[in-house]
């Protein structure tokens, strides 16, 4: 079982912003892929389903971004899920809109949900899919810009879920390289 985790904020005011594009990449393979409902568990809200021939645990920690990891650690734990078969998906400054790079390890650059994450699983050794979002150019603008909704000029953002929900088998399986191609094939051709 592969355990995929989407970072966000629980508000419902807070649905549409940069900083919940991991709850909307979640959503959007959930309903290509005809995960069960949504239903809590491990302090998040989890779907069971099956992706590339193998079965996927879908996790949005409700706990706030800060503390994503009391909601993580205990899902993996009861799973029996190692840090290599996790991935993160989260929004990304240091990538253009649209764009995504898939990586395992590494620092947390500032993403508190990431920092979270490493701590209660005691290792930064998951899988992250990086979601970009920009970066609005000045550093003391960052925190408006992540905690701000997508705009209607954010005309990339559907097809970019939509072609990750699409390209989901090929990392299911762990072809990271060709989930990353594939998913910027679909966006070029919108």
């Amino acid at each position: 079982m592969l355990l995929w985790v989407g970072l966000g904020n629980p508000e419902p005011g807070q649905a549409r912003h940069r900083h919940n594009i991991g709850f909307m990449a979640l959503d959007a393979i959930a309903r290509r892929h005809g995960f069960g409902p949504w239903r809590s568990r491990y302090k998040g809200l989890v779907a069971e389903g099956s992706i590339g021939g193998g079965k996927v645990l879908l996790l949005k920690p409700q706990t706030y971004m800060n503390a994503s990891g009391d909601s993580v650690q205990p899902a993996a734990a009861f799973h029996k899920i190692p840090p290599d078969g996790i991935t993160a998906f989260h929004d990304e400054l240091d990538l253009a809109p649209g764009r995504i790079r898939v990586k395992r390890g590494g620092g947390a650059a500032g993403h508190n949900g990431l920092r979270d994450m490493d701590r209660r699983l005691g290792s930064p050794d998951y899988w992250r899919v990086r979601l970009g979002i920009g970066h609005p150019g000045m550093k003391e603008k960052v925190t408006g810009h992540v905690l701000g909704n997508f705009a209607k000029v954010d005309t990339w953002l559907e097809p970019m879920l939509d072609a990750v929900a699409d390209a989901a088998p090929l990392l299911a399986r762990g072809e990271r390289e060709a989930f990353m191609t594939r998913v910027a094939l679909l966006t070029q051709e919108n």
